[in-house]
């Protein structure tokens, strides 16, 4: 068996003390590079020109490498090598992609939305609650190249996961692409239960008696809700191609587990669907609250305006410079007509709380 060869730097870069390689870490954008052969993953560090020749020189196997928003120029290196579309390079590079699902020649482009919930003590104390990234993946025969864009969609998790489950990786790279859109599937799941959350805190407290809910609030989430949508739906049709026999880089073993994952996201398609239903509801029932609040705070300042238009009356007649009055001269004029003021007031007064104006 032909010895494997570590990265280029290495080579005849030894400690003198020990004579062993000096470790060089890999570039800040790429985060991984692997060699897979029967779903084992080879011992050592490569390059990416390495790696791929060592996997075509045994004529079996595959390469997966990781990339963390690369440039331009980080990527052309590894775009010439695996023969990338200068498209899907443009696209991997620039982000901010709905997901897709594309075929250039011998190679799949696909795009995936990442999604992250933002923890918080309540949707009315916070500005964002989902974080979105982007993943994108490029597969060949024998290599997959993963991109990512932002600080929470990080695949080294699954990549041991793989690492200590063979027979998957023995599939080829299409195990890891299924892996990688189960795991994005995943969570939109754990997303949607969180969100299902806060729109029942919400929606208690809307219907609560007296509860004071901003309509802001429900449209932020409105808004984090169009966010999550934009990552689900596109996806849809994708991961339909994908197990529909789409391209013969996804072998037919791999495609049933495609078709699970679909399930899973129409499940997540049909809770924010439900959320943003549920969403318009709660913002037609803060409305109608709040116009129905404004009717009372109006039934009671024409209640009190009412109660005042009596004392105000009498106090504009008897205060008119006239000798011919009512009651003018009589002892117990001005007592009596303002005893007589104040029953009406008692009245008007009992008459709006029996009707519940005041």
């Amino acid at each position: 068996m032909a010895a494997l060869r570590p990265l280029g730097g290495l080579r005849g870069n030894k400690d003198r003390r020990t004579s062993a390689p000096i470790p060089i870490p890999l570039s800040a954008y790429v985060v991984n590079c692997g060699v897979y052969r029967d779903g084992e993953r080879l011992p050592g560090r490569w390059t990416h020109a390495e790696a791929i020749a060592e996997v075509r020189k045994r004529g079996k196997g595959f390469v997966w490498i990781g990339l963390h928003e690369p440039d331009s120029e980080q990527i052309k290196g590894i775009a010439e090598t695996f023969g990338l579309h200068e498209l899907a390079v443009e696209d991997a590079v620039q982000a901010h992609q709905r997901p897709k699902l594309e075929r250039y020649d011998d190679t799949l482009f696909m795009v995936l939305k990442t999604v992250r919930f933002v923890e918080h003590d309540s949707p009315d104390t916070t500005n964002e609650i989902v974080e979105t990234g982007e993943l994108m993946a490029f597969l060949g025969h024998d290599f997959i190249v993963t991109v990512r864009h932002g600080n929470h969609s990080g695949l080294a998790t699954l990549r041991t996961e793989l690492d200590n489950e063979p027979e998957r990786l023995k599939v080829g790279p299409a195990a890891v692409l299924h892996a990688i859109a189960d795991k994005v599937v995943d969570s939109y799941l754990d997303v949607s239960e969180k969100f299902e959350d806060d729109i029942e805190d919400m929606e208690a407290r809307i219907f609560a008696p007296r509860s004071q809910v901003s309509s802001e609030q429900i449209y932020l989430m409105k808004r984090e809700v169009l966010e999550l949508k934009r990552a689900v739906t596109p996806l849809a049709n994708p991961l339909r191609r994908l197990a529909e026999g789409y391209t013969p880089l996804v072998p037919e073993q791999v495609r049933s587990y495609f078709r699970d994952v679909d399930d899973h996201l129409t499940t997540v398609a049909e809770r924010v669907t439900a959320f943003d239903d549920l969403l318009n509801t709660l913002v037609d029932a803060t409305l109608a609250k709040i116009t129905l609040q404004q009717n009372t705070d109006m039934r009671k300042i024409t209640a009190w305006a009412a109660i005042i238009a009596i004392p105000t009356m009498v106090a504009g007649v008897y205060g008119m410079n006239f000798e011919y009055m009512p009651e003018l001269h009589w002892q117990f004029g001005y007592p009596a007509v303002g005893l007589l003021t104040l029953l009406v007031c008692l009245f008007l007064h009992r008459v709006f709380r029996r009707n519940r104006w005041l």
